[in-house]
């Protein structure tokens, strides 16, 4: 995620109209490292009502922004820690073995 300075949580009407898709927008982009294209939004599969009904719709729409919001945190967070040399914790948690086999599957091992 090298070269992102911002992102920015967006919502999209979806075709019905009745909902919002969220998603977050990478300004300039940044290139991934497997598929080496680049990538400037990123759907997150959350949907809120476009225009909330009742107090449980409302309600829901909140808790599905702060979700949106904890992982549009998450994100920014993982390109500071990249574009700054800091550690990331977060790929300490990945399984070993499958990188390994993957890396080696890549190289032809």
């Amino acid at each position: 995620m090298s070269k992102c300075k911002t992102v920015t949580l967006r919502k999209r009407k979806i075709k019905n109209g009745t909902q919002y898709s969220l998603c977050l927008d990478y300004y300039p982009g940044y290139r991934d490292n497997v598929t080496m294209r680049v990538i400037t939004r990123e759907a997150l599969g959350i949907y809120i009502f476009a225009k909330p009904a009742n107090q449980q719709e409302r309600d829901f729409n909140a808790r599905m922004m702060k979700k949106a919001v904890i992982l549009r945190n998450q994100r920014y967070e993982a390109i500071f820690n990249e574009n700054n040399g800091f550690f990331d914790k977060t790929k300490m948690k990945g399984d070993f073995l499958a990188y390994f086999k993957g890396l080696a599957d890549r190289k032809n091992i």
